[in-house]
C-alpha cells in the first residue's frame, strides 16, 4: 500500500510540475508558453518571406510539440491575433464577435521581420536542447529584448495555481523600459485590443483588479449605441446579458440589434417613456457593460513560479536587455578580431611571400612548420598565436589571388574592422545608453497604429446594484403552505422587493431569522412578522414579546428592538426552554392575563397596557408582569 501511495505521489509531483512548468505558466526570459515558442521557432527555422499554410506550420510545429495539432492552432491564431511576430492572411477571427478563425488549410501565415530583432536566436547566446524525440534541438527559452510577458499578457490554470496577466501598450512598456534604464520613476496599466475604458484605482502594479466597462454613444434620450466592448468580452456575450436583463425586468429595452464589422456597433433601443439617462446604470449593473477582472501576475523565473509586480518585470528585462545587447557585442568583437586576425595573416602571408617557403616541403609536418617559421618575424603584428587552422586557412588560399592579390582592399577592410572595434568598446563602456538606443530604434519599426493605446483609462464610480434596482417583485406569505417568497404562486402579497433586500421574518413559536429575499422558504403558519431588515426600517419596528415559564406558570413581557444580526442565523426573542405567547409590533395594545384558579386566588383575570412597560436590549430578560399563575393569554384588538 505504501509502495502504491509513493507511486501516485510520485507521478502527481511529477505531472504537476510538468503542468506549471511546461503548459500553463508564462516563462519570464521570453514571456512565452513553450507551445508559443515552438511555433515562433518553426517559422524562424523555415522563414523564407512568403506566405505558408497554417496546417502545414502545425504539422511543422508537431515536430518539436509532443500534443495534438488542435492546441497548436489555437496557439497560433490567438498570436497571430497579437499583431506582433505574426503576418496573418486569411480569416483570422473576429475579437469583437467571437467568431473563430477558418480551418488551418485556408488561412496562412508568415513570421514578421521585427521578430529577430526582438528574440536573439544565436545559439552562442540562446541554449537549445533536443526535442522531445531528439531528432531536432529547440531553445529552452529565446533571449527577449523586450518584456514580452507584459506586452502579449497570458492566462493559464495549473495544478494549485493560475496566472492572469494583462496586455499592456507596447509603447508604453518600451518607455517604462527606458525610463527604469534612466532610473526613472514610471507606471504601466493595461491596454486592451477592443478598446472601452477601464479604473485602474485598484491595479497594484499587476496584482490588483480592473474596472473595465463598455464605451457607449448616449447622445440619443431613446437609443444607446456601444462602441466598444470592455476586455473579455464578445459582442454576442454582451448581447446576450443585455437581452437576459431585459427579461428579467432590469432594463427595459424594444430592440437590441448587434451591427457590428470590423468596428463594434451595438445598438439598444429604449421603450416608450424610458430615457437613456435612466438605463445607463443598469447596462453596468445587470450586463458585461461592466466586469471587475482580477489579475495575478504569476510567472517561471529560474525554473520556479513566482509572483511579480509589472514593475520588478521591468526592472529584470531592462538589465536583461543590457546583459543580451552586452553579449551580442562581445561575440561580434569576437569575430571581428578573428576575422582581423586572419586579414592580417593573409596579408603578411602574401606580401613577405611566406608561401616561397613551402616549396622545397614533402611533408605535412614540414609545410606547417615552414609556415610557423616564416611568421616568427612577425609575431607582433599577430592578434594571437597562429595554429593549425589558420594554417589550414591560408593554405586554401587560391593561386589566382595571390598573384592578383589587392594589398588596398586589405587595408580598407582591416581599417574597417578596426573602426567596429573601437565602436563596439565605446558602446561596451556605455552600454545603458546603447539600450536606450536600441528601444528607441525598435519603436520607428512598429506600426504607428498599433503602439497608439486602445484602451482609455477613467475613474470609473461603482455603481450600487441595489440603487438601480426596483422593488417591482411581490413577496407573497402562503398561510396554508406556510411558505414565504416571490417564488410563492398562491397566497397574500405583502410588498414589493429587489432580490438584493435583507428580509426579517418571525415565526409563530418567536423564533426570528434574516435572509436575503428569499425565492421559497417555509417559515411556518401564522407568521408573526415579515419587513425589510435594513436600519431605518428596524429602528422603526418595536417588538412585544409575552413569553410564560413552563414551570412557574408566570408570564413575562419584553419589549426591544432588533439592532444587530448575522444573516441566515435564527435566533430566540425569550430565554431558552420559554414558551413564547404572543408577538406583537404595535407601539401600545391592551392584553389580559386569565390565572390559573387557586384556593385564595380571588381575582381571575387583569388586563394589562402594554406601553406601560418600558424598552429593554434585545439580549436583556422580560419583566414578570404578575407574581400569579397564568393559565391563558388574551390580547385585545382594540388600541389605546
Amino acid at each position: 500500500m505504501a509502495y502504491v501511495k509513493n507511486l501516485f505521489d510520485s507521478n502527481f509531483i511529477q505531472y504537476a510540475s510538468y503542468v506549471i512548468r511546461d503548459r500553463a505558466i508564462p516563462e519570464i526570459t521570453d514571456g512565452l508558453k513553450p507551445v508559443q515558442r515552438r511555433i515562433i521557432h518553426t517559422l524562424i527555422k523555415t522563414d523564407d518571406g512568403r506566405f505558408t499554410k497554417v496546417a502545414n506550420v502545425c504539422g511543422k510545429v508537431m515536430a518539436y510539440h509532443p500534443h495534438g495539432d488542435a492546441s497548436i492552432y489555437a496557439a497560433l491564431v490567438n498570436l497571430a491575433n497579437k499583431e506582433l511576430f505574426i503576418d496573418k492572411q486569411g480569416n483570422f477571427g473576429n475579437l469583437y464577435t467571437g467568431d473563430g478563425a477558418s480551418a488551418p488549410r485556408y488561412i496562412e501565415c508568415r513570421l514578421r521581420s521585427i521578430t529577430r530583432d526582438i528574440l536573439n536566436t544565436n545559439p552562442r547566446i540562446t541554449k537549445y536542447v533536443d526535442t522531445y524525440d531528439g531528432r531536432d534541438v529547440e531553445p529552452v527559452f529565446f533571449q527577449a529584448k523586450l518584456p514580452l510577458v507584459l506586452i502579449l499578457g497570458a492566462e493559464g490554470i495549473a495544478v494549485g495555481m493560475s496566472t492572469y496577466i494583462l496586455s499592456h501598450n507596447i509603447h508604453e512598456v518600451i518607455e517604462a523600459e527606458k525610463k527604469c534604464l534612466r532610473g526613472e520613476k514610471f507606471k504601466l496599466y493595461p491596454d486592451f485590443s477592443t478598446g472601452g475604458l477601464i479604473d485602474v484605482s485598484d491595479y497594484q502594479d499587476g496584482l490588483g483588479k480592473i474596472v473595465a466597462r463598455a464605451k457607449m454613444d448616449t447622445s440619443d434620450d431613446k437609443k444607446i449605441v456601444i462602441t466598444e466592448l470592455p476586455y473579455g468580452s464578445t459582442t454576442e456575450s454582451l448581447c446576450d446579458s443585455i437581452e437576459k436583463a431585459v427579461k428579467n425586468g432590469k432594463i427595459k429595452a424594444s430592440s437590441i440589434q448587434d451591427y457590428t464589422s470590423d468596428k463594434v456597433n451595438i445598438e439598444i433601443k429604449l421603450q416608450r417613456g424610458v430615457y437613456t439617462k435612466d438605463v445607463v446604470d443598469a447596462l453596468y449593473a445587470f450586463t458585461e457593460c461592466e466586469k471587475t477582472i482580477y489579475c495575478n501576475l504569476l510567472v517561471i523565473k529560474d525554473n520556479m513560479p513566482v509572483q511579480m509586480t509589472c514593475t520588478q518585470v521591468i526592472e529584470h528585462h531592462s538589465k536583461q536587455l543590457v546583459g543580451i545587447l552586452k553579449r551580442e557585442l562581445e561575440i561580434e568583437k569576437e569575430d571581428l578580431m578573428e576575422k582581423l586576425h586572419l586579414r592580417t595573416l593573409e596579408r603578411i602571408f602574401v606580401e613577405e611571400r611566406i608561401y616561397k617557403k613551402i616549396e622545397t616541403q614533402k611533408t605535412e609536418e614540414g609545410v606547417n612548420k615552414a609556415v610557423k617559421d616564416g611568421f616568427k618575424p612577425f609575431k607582433a603584428e599577430l592578434i594571437r598565436e597562429i595554429n593549425d587552422d589558420d594554417i589550414d586557412h591560408l593554405l586554401r588560399i587560391p593561386i589566382r589571388r595571390i598573384s592578383l592579390y589587392d594589398i588596398s582592399k586589405n587595408k580598407q577592410e582591416v581599417t574597417a574592422i578596426n573602426n567596429r572595434i573601437k565602436e563596439i568598446n565605446r558602446l561596451l563602456k556605455h552600454l545603458v545608453d546603447y539600450a536606450i538606443g536600441w528601444l528607441e530604434a525598435i519603436e520607428k519599426k512598429l506600426n504607428t497604429e498599433y503602439i497608439k493605446r486602445r484602451t482609455k483609462i477613467a475613474n470609473i464610480d461603482a455603481v450600487d446594484v441595489k440603487a438601480v434596482t426596483k422593488r417591482d417583485q411581490a413577496l407573497k406569505y402562503d398561510e396554508k403552505t406556510g411558505y414565504l417568497g416571490i417564488g410563492v404562486s398562491g397566497g397574500a402579497e405583502l410588498f414589493k422587493v429587489t432580490p438584493f433586500d435583507k428580509i426579517l421574518y418571525v415565526r409563530k413559536s418567536g423564533i426570528y431569522s434574516v435572509s436575503e429575499t428569499p425565492d421559497k422558504l417555509f417559515v411556518g403558519p401564522e407568521m408573526r412578522y415579515c419587513g425589510f431588515a435594513d436600519k431605518e426600517s428596524l429602528n422603526k419596528v418595536l417588538f412585544t414579546i409575552l413569553y410564560r415559564d413552563p414551570e412557574t406558570k408566570f408570564v413575562y413581557i419584553k419589549r426591544c428592538k432588533i439592532l444587530a444580526y448575522i444573516m441566515n442565523r435564527d435566533y430566540f426573542f425569550a430565554p431558552e426552554g420559554m414558551e413564547v405567547l404572543h408577538i406583537d409590533t404595535r407601539k401600545t395594545f391592551l392584553f389580559q392575563l386569565n390565572y390559573v384558579k387557586k384556593a385564595r386566588v380571588k381575582i381571575l383575570k387583569e388586563v394589562f397596557k402594554a406601553g406601560d412597560f418600558e424598552e429593554k436590549s434585545l439580549k436583556a430578560r422580560g419583566v414578570r408582569i404578575s407574581a400569579k399563575e397564568v393559565q391563558t393569554v388574551d390580547i385585545q384588538q382594540n388600541k389605546d
